[in-house]
């Protein structure tokens, strides 16, 4: 007997390995269907530039997407968002935006949003935003063209370019908050909301 007591699979509304990795490992099956949506249009609509409250809009917008095409089923949606003060980061597009990024943040402390929500059909039945914050140790532009050659194209996979869990750590000095936020999905607040949801075995 396994821990997931559902029918059906989680659906997962992204096409993020970590993320599903991580669900995966805790014991829920997944089956992922990334959402097709037009995120900086989502974004420039929002009501707020606060990066949490963006994160979270995303994170509804993908779980309601993808769940208006599986009625019935639950639809986990999650986005994350960077933030420099009042500044907030997109992926970068090639290595020299990359490589930017990363100078602007070296010897700073920036703030990651991880949101995550749960939908059903037309209704969102639960959402939490977790927060990070990061500082990066001051960095060479020797080191940056060692960093940038040793991850390649993967620079620009994910937001501030970098990925803690492979040779993203290098850039740190500190980290404060959960460690699941900083992957990108607030693993705790979700199975906590699973169990009580009666999908997990509480």
């Amino acid at each position: 007997m396994g821990l997931w007591l559902a029918p059906s699979p989680l659906v997962l509304a992204s096409g993020s390995a970590v993320r599903r990795g991580l669900l995966e490992a805790a014991g829920v099956p997944v089956e992922a269907r990334p959402a097709s949506l037009d995120e900086r249009a989502i974004e420039a609509g929002a009501p707020s530039e606060e990066p949490g409250a963006v994160a979270a809009l995303l994170a509804r917008a993908k779980a309601l997407h993808v769940a208006a095409q599986m009625p019935g089923r639950l639809v986990v949606g999650a986005d994350q968002t960077l933030a420099l003060g009042r500044r907030r980061f997109d992926k970068p597009k090639d290595r020299a935006a990359a490589r930017a990024q990363l100078r602007a943040l070296a010897g700073r402390t920036h703030e990651l949003h991880a949101a995550v929500a749960v939908a059903r059909g037309p209704q969102v039945l639960y959402e939490h935003v977790g927060v990070a914050r990061l500082t990066m140790r001051a960095l060479t532009d020797a080191f940056l063209d060692r960093y940038l050659d040793a991850v390649g194209p993967a620079v620009v996979a994910s937001v501030g370019a970098y990925q803690v869990e492979g040779p993203g750590i290098h850039l740190f000095e500190r980290i404060e908050g959960d460690h699941f936020t900083v992957l990108g999905l607030p693993l705790l607040p979700l199975l906590a909301y699973l169990r009580a949801e009666g999908s997990l075995a509480a």
